[in-house]
């Protein structure tokens, strides 16, 4: 594998996993292995592009709809595309709709970009995610037929045993902390033919375990905070995207814009980004 590869600008496609949630910033507003992986290819080639069209919330359907023309037209290099796990993680789930979408997806970027890379998404390890394996395992399929027939590269995340360590995953159990964020930033890094700088699948240290009294809090302060709020929605139709736009999507000009570095001399991954067409 390549590992001088150069790439001159990403684009990234998804729901909530891409948005980036829960890898909180100080301003409020969320970071991400996407974001992450765009500050280390910016480094590397000056005159660095980004985009994130990722929205938390969206089925494929949605993804499709609302992102992929978008992401198409901007001609990226790389576009990474992960989509479908909100779809499988619904009480009931039309597995032919999604793998419809998906493909429909797929043929649509592949020819758009340089190179397309999708991804077996990782899983929290507990009861929710034996429930819904099943699903997951045929969406993953599909994902890796879809590479083959594309040409497209695939991050097996869900193969990596350490990303279900629940040290990894926020209070919310639907998403990853900042250093699983940086892991799966790492994981595409590589994929990409990129020079590794840590293993990714390197497990968490062996913890002492949580006493009864602790993890029965810690449930009950998950069904109130998340769990009750997620069915909420589920029941009424709504979505926690509702109203939202990707990072760089304009809603009033119905397009998305590129930003690149602020400072392109500075050293080291990049802090702040602004507008590639001078805008703000």
């Amino acid at each position: 594998m390549e590992m001088n590869a150069s790439y001159t600008s990403l684009v990234a496609v998804g729901d909530s996993f891409t948005e980036g949630m829960s890898d909180l910033l100080p301003d409020g507003s969320y970071r991400g292995w996407a974001d992450v992986l765009a500050s280390r290819l910016a480094t590397r080639t000056p005159g660095f592009r980004y985009a994130n069209l990722a929205v938390r919330g969206k089925l494929i359907r949605q993804i499709v709809a609302e992102q992929v023309d978008a992401a198409a037209a901007m001609q990226a290099d790389v576009v990474t595309l992960v989509g479908g796990l909100n779809d499988t993680l619904r009480p009931t789930c039309d597995m032919g709709m999604v793998r419809g979408q998906l493909e429909e997806a797929v043929e649509r970027l592949a020819p758009s970009c340089k190179k397309l890379v999708l991804m077996r998404s990782p899983g929290r390890n507990g009861p929710v995610m034996e429930r819904f394996r099943p699903r997951m395992e045929e969406l993953f399929s599909l994902v890796d037929g879809l590479a083959d027939r594309h040409g497209a590269l695939v991050v097996d995340l869900y193969g990596a045993p350490a990303l279900g360590d629940p040290r990894l995953w926020d209070v919310d159990r639907l998403h990853l902390t900042a250093e699983g964020h940086h892991r799966v930033a790492e994981a595409v890094w590589q994929t990409l033919g990129l020079p590794p700088e840590h293993d990714w699948q390197t497990p968490l240290p062996t913890a002492l375990p949580t006493r009864w009294a602790t993890r029965r809090v810690d449930d009950l302060r998950f069904a109130r905070q998340h769990l009750a709020p997620w069915i909420g929605r589920r029941l009424t139709g709504r979505s926690s995207g509702d109203g939202r736009t990707g990072a760089q999507f304009s809603a009033e000009l119905g397009k998305a814009f590129w930003v690149t570095p602020e400072d392109a001399l500075a050293p080291g991954p990049v802090a702040t980004w602004r507008r590639a067409d001078g805008t703000r």
